[in-house]
């Protein structure tokens, strides 16, 4: 299965877990959008399709792509045609030091671990996780979300099943 970080060079190379992925062989990481497989599942805060176990197969397949930029400039970034059945991710809780508590503000290795799991490949979700120290952090803040969404038949039911998770405020 290939996992694939697109790294448009706007975080601390220190801090980036898309990198750390890579040096650990977990990831490809590529330095444009050009290496991106046109039909892999790309994923994108701006789909309006939510990612579900229905796409296990392309996954499978073709792979699965995180865009590594910083939250900052993501709207910029995502203005930029890029290749792939686009996918956004639901309703998740970030455990990475930078956004801690923060819904939705994942990391790279947080939004592939989540794609990853959601779509069946649980193992394999975990795995780049156990790569941080805080990496188990995601999975106990998220586990009854990601076990509600890997068990989803459609993404239609992932989108009605996240209104569960949501904080009514």
């Amino acid at each position: 299965m290939r996992i694939i970080v697109i790294h448009f060079r706007q975080c601390n190379p220190f801090k980036c877990t898309g990198l750390k992925l890579a040096k650990k062989g977990l990831a490809k990481v590529f330095f444009s959008r050009k290496y991106i497989p046109g039909r892999s599942v790309l994923l994108s805060p701006f789909s309006i399709q939510a990612l579900s176990p229905t796409d296990r197969e392309t996954v499978e397949k073709w792979g699965v792509v995180a865009v590594d930029c910083s939250w900052a400039d993501i709207d910029e970034t995502f203005k930029l045609s890029l290749p792939g059945v686009q996918r956004c991710l639901p309703y998740l809780i970030a455990a990475n030091p930078t956004n801690y508590g923060k819904p939705t503000k994942l990391s790279t290795v947080e939004a592939l671990a989540a794609a990853l799991y959601i779509v069946g490949f649980k193992k394999e979700g975990v795995r780049l996780l156990s790569v941080f120290k805080w990496g188990p952090s995601f999975l106990s803040l998220n586990r009854e979300a990601l076990e509600a969404y890997s068990k989803a038949e459609s993404s239609l039911e992932v989108a009605r099943l996240q209104r569960l998770f949501i904080p009514v405020t």
